[in-house]
């Protein structure tokens, strides 16, 4: 490959298609002077675009129904899924360790896995900037990404029994470092497949991208981890699977890392073949990118945020969670540790995979308007009183606890509080999304995701955790008050960011 085809991308306007699970921050990037790429930009609207007056009706693009990009969007909804599944797995690896009763400063510990998706924000520009042109632009990356994802899983089947049943207990920090790698490549692939998805359906299908995302993580998510912690569980599978009882599930941890390490290594190959990213139609046209160094691109990252619209829309969704952080990332820990088993926990999810699918579709005709973050706002108290709600059900599930397990009556409350949930978190997200989707630039996508993280402390003695009252309810209460303190002063501000101009989100070159 000659050293020309290595490209470092001109940035310019840069906004975020929105993505799923929790919300993404925006960043944007600028195209100025002569292009220098193959890739299938949008020819005539590219003058639009810069001066800010760009119309949907003088799209390049043939304008296709959604039938012409089919094949386009399974790949979309595939590639998602795929993201879907590491998540997923590092979802089920805290219900794993909790029932080997592993500390919650451990559990803490481990939550740092999650943190590329906050972060990713850092090493976007990269992703964006550096590509081989011959290639593509995404598949540049996404290619050798998934490959890694793969040759990863490979390697960890081989290991994380190890990791999981070491004589000392789980190795928790090295738990951490192999799942927070798998963690950034999946992030970096998001990257990527959100760019992508900008730029391989038609303006007038790029709506369909979301949708993807939504449906496609949550499918990956949930055989990652339901079904995963469903076939992993002896109990579950001597139950409901299998005649002859076993000591053990159906798969392992390792064979399940081993499964999803080939589909990754295989259908990335075939993607590589088979799809390719510049594929232009006879009614495109071809546009070029002038190139300019990373450094550049991190200098344009920086003014975009530094844009007022933007900072305050960072900051908003910065602390938004803080209100659901003990609800979101300990309650199931709690109900575990309390004797409900991880799988019955997990299998509570199944009813609402068909929810999750159809919520996205249902919430998007009240944030299709101008004014989407009006169902984020109405919807924020209804999610922190469900935090309360979620204290009373960790407090209330020895009392109910029988030799046998629990009630049916006890499991369908569960479900009903996490069916109420997911119709809060998902309008948020919904609402997040339309926002984002009202305010982005096709050009490129770039986001970050916001995690609130709980870090608990015990006091030990005698190697012993000894609760004198447990800091749960106590966190559970405050971050309920600092949440109805954020709606009540910022949630209005954040409502107001709705009134800015089209042009507050926009950040122009420096000529």
């Amino acid at each position: 490959m000659e050293r020309s085809d290595l490209i470092t991308h001109k940035n310019g306007r840069q906004r975020k298609m929105a993505g799923a699970f929790p919300p993404p921050e925006d960043a944007r990037e600028m195209y100025t002077g002569e292009m220098r790429s193959s890739e299938p930009e949008l020819g005539e609207e590219m003058e639009d675009l810069l001066s800010g007056s760009y119309s949907e009706d003088r799209d390049p693009r043939p304008r296709l129904g959604i039938r012409g990009e089919l094949t386009s969007v399974l790949l979309l909804l595939f590639l998602y899924v795929l993201q879907g599944i590491p998540l997923g797995l590092a979802g089920s690896i805290p219900l794993i360790l909790q029932s080997k009763n592993v500390s919650y400063k451990d559990q803490a510990f481990f939550s740092f896995v999650f943190w590329p998706f906050s972060l990713k924000l850092l090493w976007a520009p990269l992703v964006d900037a550096l590509y081989f042109s011959r290639f593509g632009r995404r598949k540049s990356w996404l290619v050798p990404t998934q490959y890694l994802l793969g040759l990863f899983m490979l390697y960890l089947s081989m290991t994380v029994n190890s990791l999981l049943q070491s004589e000392g207990g789980p190795q928790v920090v090295t738990l951490t470092a192999v799942f927070f790698m798998l963690a950034f490549l999946a992030a970096t692939q998001d990257i990527a497949v959100d760019g992508w998805a900008l730029t391989m359906l038609s303006r007038k299908n790029v709506g369909y991208a979301s949708t993807c995302n939504s449906v496609g993580q949550t499918a990956g998510y949930f055989m990652g981890n339901v079904l995963f912690l469903a076939l992993e569980s002896a109990d579950f599978c001597n139950k409901y699977l299998r005649i002859e009882p076993k000591d053990t599930g159906i798969v392992t941890l390792s064979d399940f890392l081993f499964f999803w390490g080939i589909v990754f290594l295989v259908s990335t190959t075939l993607v590589a073949i088979i799809k390719r990213e510049n594929n232009l139609g006879h009614e495109r046209r071809r546009v070029h990118e002038e190139t300019q160094g990373v450094m550049d691109t991190y200098r344009l990252l920086l003014s975009i945020i530094k844009m007022p619209t933007v900072f305050t829309f960072c900051g908003l969704l910065l602390t938004a969670k803080i209100g659901f952080s003990a609800a979101d990332s300990v309650t199931g820990l709690k109900l575990v540790e309390a004797g409900v088993p991880k799988e019955q926990l997990a299998l509570l999810a199944v009813p609402m995979v068909p929810l999750q699918i159809l919520l996205p579709l249902i919430i998007s005709k009240y944030t299709a308007g101008p004014r989407p973050l009006d169902v984020f706002y109405k919807a924020f108290p209804f999610r922190l009183l469900l935090g309360l709600e979620f204290a009373f059900l960790v407090w209330w599930t020895p009392s109910v606890k029988q030799d046998g397990g629990f009630p049916v009556h006890y499991y369908i409350i569960v479900l009903l509080s996490y069916a109420v949930h997911q119709v809060a978190l998902y309008s948020m997200y919904v609402a997040c999304m339309a926002f984002h989707a009202k305010v982005s630039d096709p050009l490129i996508a770039v986001r970050g995701n916001t995690h609130s993280t709980t870090f608990t402390l015990c006091v030990k003695e005698g190697g012993a955790c000894v609760i004198t009252f447990d800091g749960y309810y106590v966190e559970s209460v405050v971050c309920v008050v600092i949440g109805l303190a954020w709606w009540l002063w910022l949630g209005k501000k954040m409502r107001r960011l709705q009134e800015e101009s089209p042009a507050a989100w926009r950040c122009r070159a420096d000529h």
